[in-house]
């Protein structure tokens, strides 16, 4: 398979694994937000009962939380698609 063939194929496979991910990640930072913070929901950055500190500890955990997941499914499906074509994805 050539290399234009391998990155198109591995496109619409790359969109689909972002959205999973970003579902996944999201089921992840909720059950974490309730383990550490006791509290079911996260707070909104316009919540006004929120202060700071809460706003901005749970926007980076979300964050840090969403780059991990997202880093893993990515490689993963590059591992993927160099196991079913031979060729990494660009």
């Amino acid at each position: 398979m050539s290399k234009g063939i391998s990155k198109v194929a591995y496109k619409p496979v790359g969109v689909l694994m972002g959205i999973a991910a970003g579902a996944i990640a999201s089921t992840i930072f909720r059950q974490v937000w309730k383990m550490t913070a006791g509290d079911g929901d996260a707070p909104n950055a316009t919540d006004e009962d929120r202060r700071w500190g809460e706003v901005l500890a749970a926007a980076a955990l979300h964050g840090a939380i969403f780059a991990v997941v997202r880093a893993a499914v990515d490689r993963g499906g590059a591992v993927g698609v160099r196991r079913l074509t031979g060729r990494w994805p660009d």
